[in-house]
């Protein structure tokens, strides 16, 4: 083989080793999150014992909370902050909630991703009964 041939190989072995990883990444280099399966859908009740709002590429934001349930804590995943601000609901620590979603697995646990939270006399819905984000104009993301 010569030093080209030697070349190539070692670049082609690289790429075999490196596209697995990047495949689980989003073009904007964040892991893509699991997708909405109506299989896993769940209701849980509990209160809200942390609110997060995480950054992701772009500037845009997302509401993750913990929350304490009958079982033990749950991360669950809202959506995007500008969805919730536009819909005028608002999560705080120690709400109680009543949240349907899909139970998911995410990063090395599981956490539940919401389609309906319900927060005393107001009920908001994120996602469609097939789990399609309400902010995503029909698309999946």
């Amino acid at each position: 083989m010569n030093i080209r041939q030697t070349l190539f190989a070692a670049i082609g072995a690289s790429l075999l080793m490196i596209l697995p990883a990047a495949a689980q990444v989003a073009g904007n280099g964040m892991r893509r999150f699991p997708r909405y399966n109506p299989a896993t859908e769940m209701t849980v009740t509990g209160t809200v014992e942390d609110v997060q709002q995480r950054t992701r590429g772009g500037g845009r934001g997302g509401i993750h909370l913990t929350v304490k349930t009958k079982d033990g804590m749950l991360d669950v995943h809202l959506g995007p902050s500008r969805f919730l601000a536009e819909k005028q609901f608002s999560v705080a620590k120690g709400d109680v909630l009543e949240v349907t979603g899909s139970k998911v697995p995410y990063e090395g646990g599981e956490a539940l991703v919401a389609r309906e939270v319900k927060k005393g006399g107001e009920t908001l819905t994120l996602r469609d009964a097939s789990g399609i984000p309400l902010w995503s104009r029909g698309r999946r993301p």
